[in-house]
């Protein structure tokens, strides 16, 4: 069990500034907080597309939204900050989530050649994306994103809510999907 309960609740909400599937009026809003170098945030994000695949087809498209905030825990994972910025980077390019996925699938490779070769991938303008990453545009929009988490007590990545509050359930499929399930009633 965790001790900070007083810290328990999502204390900067969800809004369009946020990178989502889905949309805000949904039923069950599912805030995660995640680290692309975290095998932990890799796996709670495979769950979560499952989960989300699953109530999409039984429940429809506007049952869940599912939104992801940075929190690269630089201190043990040198890389997750530099890949955030390359999700950010193509984000620009519109490709946020194409690169998100790209990012927890090759989570052992997060070096910048790597991240090139997933922008190229990904048919990104390699100059514009290495001009960003080079003059770190867009870490402020990960500093918020980490400041947020933050001010809800977050120490660590993954960290879930489920309409803003913080899950402290199990982390398997089923029981993260029932808590899903009964936040919507």
């Amino acid at each position: 069990m965790n001790d900070d309960r007083s810290q328990s609740s999502l204390l900067v909400l969800p809004s369009t500034q946020d990178w989502m599937q889905g949309v805000l009026s949904a039923k069950v809003v599912l805030v995660m907080y995640g680290d692309y170098q975290c095998s932990r945030s890799a796996n709670v994000y495979k769950m979560i597309k499952v989960i989300k695949r699953e109530l999409s087809t039984a429940s429809g498209e506007d049952y869940l939204c599912f939104i992801f905030r940075h929190f690269p825990q630089i201190q043990i994972h040198s890389h997750a900050q530099r890949a955030a910025q390359a999700a950010e980077a193509a984000a620009v390019q519109g490709q946020f989530w194409s690169m998100h996925d790209t990012l927890f699938a090759h989570q052992q490779n997060l070096e910048n050649g790597y991240l090139v070769e997933y922008a190229n991938d990904l048919g990104l303008d390699i100059p514009q994306f290495l001009k960003e990453l080079s003059k770190q545009v867009h870490v402020d929009r990960i500093n918020e994103d980490i400041e947020s988490g933050c001010k809800s007590g977050i120490t660590a990545a993954p960290v879930l809510f489920i309409n803003n509050i913080r899950y402290v359930g199990c982390w398997r499929i089923t029981e993260l999907m029932a808590a899903i399930v009964a936040a919507s009633h």
